[in-house]
């Protein structure tokens, strides 16, 4: 970049490599490039050196009313949507700004950036579509996507988030639409853990959609076929992974966001020995779900071991919540087979059992168990099962009924029930029916947000909201600045013990079950430091020399909003004469 470049760098006098540096990027394009665009708060000194005097306003401002100012116009607005496009639109014109009113507000402002309006975003991208962000790459590009990444002007790129569009949240299908997905959580890469955004790539591969709707919208922005679901897919998949390590390096995180449920399970087997990669609708979902039980044990008072978890919905989410609770319950000392039998799944055909007319796929065979008698409905599987959790993953909306809430209250003296589906719409109970109809005893946990719930008795509960972006920013900063080059389950079983040790006890009485997201940064900071001592204890981390202070290490490489200075490094050489000697 432009600022800040250091005398060590070069034995040429530092006057001249300054002069290189800022006449690289002068005039309008500097101040059209969200990376250097600092608005109005470019110093007159600057905007003389720059050639910029005159293209702005004469005031000189501070960040701080620059932000005040985005700030207001942001609480004028009441429409999600317009939010984020206003949102979106400061991010194109000043990167620093935008990360410095989210980060100042990131309570308020994850739904907007992530769940649940980033999912109507994508329905609505290419309506609202101003500004392309990111690698589209099609499937028309076969053969040519190192080129494409060729094209890409970051050369350092340390983080990629991918997806293919095809399970969008719980919204199915987008298509090339779902590139607000991959933006999203590398906004939230940088916001809650500090990873500098030069540093991420999100990308959207374009196979086609099978979503009539978009095929017959003359505004998406897509290829208009079907999706392909031959070789030339798989083939594409191999080509893109091959091509990221070649160009960026075999230690380039490369997360697999919203694949479809068999993709998603068959691509993180085929390349997690292989590359640096996690899916986190598998993965991260699990560890963010895991910590929410941990914590509510503690509330409880009984070990996860003890738990019998239903599952509503049998998919990505659901084997990963369930496979890492097998791994924390075999932690605490029972066997594979035993753990297994705790949990169980119940999909839009029933509840899984053996002999069942529907198929299940072999991702599921852990959990298909002899049939515990007739059940037809998901409230018949509640009173024959008799479950201390249950985990809403389905995606299909208001599934946990009045009589499915007030059974799980009569079961339980402290019923834990988690509507973790995205967005809030397809959630499979409000906050307020879960405490409402428990009396307030039981421990909930949601995927979007809800807002605090007070019932009759003035008693008020502020639900917990079981976000990914709890788990997903912390992992990718410690794994980036380990050199971790496969990541292991047990990452995500340690970052969801993190995250549950960061609960504080007045937090659990409020009826938390994650610490307050407006902490968030400091929680992500906190997982990484955990991780990195993780993988580097346990022979996972090729980053050498090891860090003997983990926490300064992490903590210094943190990226913060404060605008670079563009001023050159001018000095005087006192006592130098210019003069020949008489």
């Amino acid at each position: 970049m432009l600022s800040r470049l250091k005398t060590t760098l070069s034995l040429r006098p530092c006057v001249s490599l300054y002069r290189w540096a800022h006449t690289k990027e002068k005039g309008k394009p500097l101040m059209l490039n969200p990376r250097t665009n600092k608005g109005m708060a470019f110093s007159l000194s600057e905007r003389q050196v720059l050639g910029i005097h005159g293209l702005l306003p004469p005031k000189v401002e501070t960040q701080d009313l620059q932000a005040m100012r985005f700030q207001n116009n942001l609480k004028k607005m009441t429409d999600p949507l317009q939010k984020y496009i206003y949102l979106m639109g400061i991010q194109e014109r000043n990167e620093r700004l935008f990360y410095r009113v989210l980060m100042e507000d990131i309570e308020e402002l994850m739904p907007i950036v992530y769940t649940p309006t980033v999912g109507l975003a994508c329905t609505h991208y290419g309506h609202i579509f101003r500004r392309p962000k990111g690698l589209f790459i099609s499937i028309l590009d076969k053969g040519h996507i190192r080129s494409i990444l060729d094209n890409w002007p970051e050369t350092n790129v340390a983080a990629v988030v991918v997806t293919d569009g095809e399970r969008i949240l719980g919204l199915g299908d987008l298509g090339v639409y779902g590139m607000g997905i991959p933006v999203g959580k590398l906004c939230l890469y940088t916001a809650c853990a500090g990873i500098r955004p030069e540093k991420c790539l999100p990308v959207v591969i374009d196979v086609g959609t099978n979503n009539e709707t978009l095929l017959k919208d003359p505004l998406y922005m897509g290829l208009y076929q079907e999706r392909d679901r031959s070789q030339a897919y798989d083939d594409l998949i191999d080509e893109f992974m091959e091509a990221v390590v070649e160009k960026y390096g075999q230690d380039t995180l490369i997360q697999f966001e919203d694949f479809g449920n068999h993709n998603a399970f068959r691509f993180l087997r085929k390349y997690r020995e292989k590359y640096c990669t996690f899916n986190d609708d598998i993965q991260g979902t699990a560890a963010v779900a895991l910590a929410g039980l941990l914590a509510a044990q503690r509330a409880i008072g009984k070990p996860i071991t003890e738990h019998r978890v239903l599952f509503l919905g049998a998919g990505e989410a659901a084997l990963g919540i369930a496979n890492l609770i097998v791994m924390a319950m075999i932690e605490k000392g029972m066997t594979q087979a035993e753990a297994r039998k705790k949990i169980w799944l119940y999909d839009k055909d029933g509840l899984l059992v053996k002999g069942r007319s529907q198929e299940t796929d072999s991702n599921q065979e852990a959990f298909v168990h002899d049939s515990p008698g007739t059940v037809q409905t998901f409230l018949d599987a509640v009173n024959t099962i008799k479950p201390t959790a249950i985990i809403g993953v389905s995606g299909a909306g208001r599934l946990f009924t009045h009589d499915v809430i007030k059974t799980m209250g009569t079961l339980n003296e402290r019923p834990v029930i988690f509507a973790l589906s995205n967005p809030t719409n397809k959630a499979e109970c409000t906050a307020e029916d879960a405490y409402t109809l428990t009396d307030g005893r039981c421990l909930f946990a949601s995927g979007s947000p809800f807002g605090p719930v007070t019932l009759k008795d003035g008693r008020v509960y502020t639900p917990g909201q079981g976000n990914n972006a709890y788990i997903f920013p912390g992992v990718a900063l410690a794994v980036v600045l380990s050199g971790v080059r496969h990541i292991s389950d047990t990452v995500f079983l340690e970052a969801a013990k993190t995250l549950a040790e960061q609960l504080t006890d007045k937090e659990l009485k409020e009826g938390r079950l994650y610490p307050p997201l407006s902490n968030i940064r400091e929680v992500s900071l906190q997982m990484a430091v955990k991780v990195v001592e993780f993988v580097y204890a346990n022979g996972m981390a090729f980053r050498y020399p090891e860090p003997m202070d983990k926490e300064g290490f992490v903590r210094a490489t943190v990226w913060d909003t404060e605008y670079d200075s563009f001023e050159p490094d001018t000095y005087d050489w006192p006592g130098v004469k210019f003069s020949p000697k008489k």
